[in-house]
């Protein structure tokens, strides 16, 4: 095998030296007896020495040295014992024989990703309080809803088939849920987020929070709020209207993790509806009651049973907005945007943009789709907040509404290309 210059040699070891060095410089201000600032060190080089003999003697060098250092990390803690000090904790340990490893993987892999490793060791070392204080916050809804992102994502997603299926070839199902994972991630968010600010957020919180989750969640729950009186009305008319900016953010997030290749020409008509509503959104904080009261807490964004209905309604509008492309061109696609826009919009996006992205249809018809399906999703919400809603809401969001929705059919009629 190549012999690596002497020059990257030191270099490398350099690095692991360092790193070995700010570990333990961690793990000897928390008083740790079995190992400090100058065995981490050491303990770094050793691993890198291991990995360069490695490349002569093999493999065997390598499982011999991790062998060494754990049993002397045995052989310490028995001497701890003896001594009569106890300390029911493995961290040390575990991070002692990571150190080993990752001076090895400083010789023999990418520098870069050492880096990173060794660091992110170190941090996770020292935010020891501040992650204990996390996990101490989390009630069982909580680690149930992180649980099931695990299932949806770390369990079903790898096994799911990666190949298409039915007519039109579009319907791919680790494709599907995919597009599963990452709403559940943008929703599981916004909900992680609002365990830590939600009871003590202010106006302009609730509504990112609400918009990042679920904005048609967060307007039910702001327009049955409203019937508390004017107060809560004006407030309710800036969350609501915040949330539906959040909603275009959202949507130029999919569409460029979606379809990056598209957001050239897909981004700057979406970003003037994003302007105009954060405008929209400014004017109503200055004219309303922008007081800090809790938000409503959300529903749990990780239920299977809605990544399953979500998963189904992708696949429903994907086969569709193919079928349509194929029998009625743009037109019907514009339908079934305005259709489907109504019960939601990130699966209208990621349908258009999983189009877009194979080159099924063009980038202007994508953001024009999603044009179409944010204005019948505005008008969903404009009914939700009359049904549920007092009227005082009603008459307070609707100008504001008009006025968004106008800028959407103004860029519709003018923007050039489509």
């Amino acid at each position: 095998m190549e012999a690596i210059p002497l020059a990257t040699m030191v270099l490398r070891l350099g690095v692991a030296l360092g790193l070995g060095l700010l570990v333990g410089l961690e793990r000897e201000r928390r008083g740790s007896s079995l190992a400090g600032v100058r065995t981490f060190a050491v303990v770094a080089l050793f691993g890198g020495v291991a990995g360069l003999l490695s490349l002569e003697l093999g493999g065997w060098v390598l499982a011999a040295g991790f062998l060494a250092v754990a049993g002397l990390t045995v052989m310490g803690n028995v001497g701890k014992l003896r001594a009569g000090l106890h300390d029911p904790g493995m961290t040390t340990e575990v991070a002692l024989l990571l150190m080993f490893g990752l001076g090895a993987f400083l010789l023999l892999g990418p520098l870069e990703v050492g880096i990173a490793l060794g660091g992110t060791l170190a941090i996770l070392l020292y935010s020891k309080a501040r992650l204990h204080g996390i996990v101490e916050r989390l009630g069982d809804k909580d680690v149930t809803a992180i649980m099931r992102f695990a299932l949806v994502t770390l369990v079903i997603f790898p096994v799911l088939p990666n190949q298409t299926f039915g007519p039109f070839a579009v319907l791919n199902p680790r494709e599907i849920w995919l597009m599963v994972v990452l709403i559940a991630a943008i929703s599981l968010g916004g909900y992680v987020a609002y365990k830590f600010l939600g009871g003590r957020t202010g106006t302009a919180i609730a509504g990112i929070l609400g918009g990042v989750i679920s904005s048609t969640a967060t307007t039910v729950s702001y327009a049955r709020k409203s019937r508390g009186g004017g107060a809560a009305s004006d407030l309710s008319v800036v969350v609501i209207l915040i949330a539906s900016t959040i909603v275009v953010v959202r949507v130029l997030v999919e569409i460029s993790v979606v379809a990056p290749g598209s957001l050239r020409i897909a981004a700057p008509p979406l970003l003037v509806l994003l302007l105009a509503f954060t405008i929209l959104s400014i004017l109503a904080w200055r004219r309303g009651n922008a007081n800090h009261q809790p938000m409503p807490e959300p529903s749990n964004p990780t239920e299977f049973g809605s990544a399953i209905a979500f998963g189904t309604l992708y696949a429903a509008i994907i086969l569709a907005m193919a079928a349509s492309r194929e029998w009625f061109g743009s037109a019907g696609m514009y339908a079934i945007g305005a259709v489907s826009g109504v019960a939601d919009l990130d699966a209208i996006t990621l349908s258009s943009a999983n189009l877009a992205r194979v080159e099924t249809i063009r980038p202007e018809t994508l953001w024009r789709v999603v044009m179409v399906a944010a204005l019948a999703n505005l008008a969903f919400k404009l009914g939700i907040v009359g049904v549920l809603g007092s009227r005082r809401l009603l008459r307070q969001l609707l100008p504001y509404f008009l006025a968004g929705a106008g800028v959407a059919v103004l860029v519709l009629l003018l923007w050039p290309g489509g």
